[in-house]
């Protein structure tokens, strides 16, 4: 008898340790601003995304995504947080002054245009870093080499006005905040490829560097 209780007690710590080493680590979110832009565009890219980065980086990341609006004090809890969409942002002066510490403390924003949000988006932004501006990051940025290598940069996904694709970034003290992907569309590229029936070359590069962006901010803040 005691030595059945001795097993069965082995095996509960066991199944315990099993079931909290399944437990994700951390949870990635999507931003939700107003001024009616579609904050919610590209349903199926951060759940790709993210099961990408647990296979290839062993993330152990919440498999679906949060929302999280600007202003919340729940955005502290995110250690990166996706913003995209087609359309006009307003931050309103309580959400910049959160933003600003978010960043300020160790978060990290992605903002990837889906064609017409440039110049929303460095608005808004500007309202956050009065200081600083976009500044295009060179090739060799730490962003562009961490797991996967993307020596001439971002990789270009859809067309938008046949620009090349550029990625900027403000650098507060020293430190990648914020990165910006124009004329790119990552988001687009982590979708399901039935979506936009990119060839799999394409949705293999966008993954991998959504990655790269994941694996920059957990290791730099």
């Amino acid at each position: 008898m005691q030595k059945r209780l001795l097993l069965w007690l082995l095996l509960l710590v066991i199944n315990s340790s099993a079931a909290l080493a399944q437990r994700p680590s951390f949870r990635i979110a999507r931003l939700k601003y107003g001024g009616g832009g579609d904050w919610y565009a590209n349903k199926t890219s951060l759940p790709n995304l993210i099961s990408f980065c647990n296979r290839e980086l062993k993330a152990n990341i919440a498999p679906q995504e949060e929302s999280v609006e600007p202003g919340s004090p729940e955005l502290l809890d995110y250690p990166f947080v996706h913003m995209t969409g087609h359309g006009n942002v307003i931050f309103t002066e309580a959400e910049v002054q959160n933003l600003r510490k978010y960043l300020t403390s160790g978060g990290f924003l992605h903002i990837d245009d889906n064609y017409g949000l440039d110049k929303f988006a460095r608005r808004e932004m500007k309202k956050v870093f009065p200081e600083l501006d976009f500044i295009e990051l060179p090739f060799n940025h730490p962003v562009y080499h961490q797991k996967f290598g993307f020596p001439r940069g971002l990789p270009k996904i859809h067309e938008h006005d046949n620009k090349p694709a550029q990625g900027f970034g403000i650098i507060y003290q020293g430190r990648l905040v914020c990165f910006y992907s124009y004329e790119c569309d990552l988001g687009n590229g982590w979708e399901d490829q039935s979506v936009h029936n990119d060839p799999i070359e394409k949705h293999q590069a966008a993954l991998r560097m959504g990655a790269n962006l994941i694996s920059y901010a957990l290791t730099n803040f």
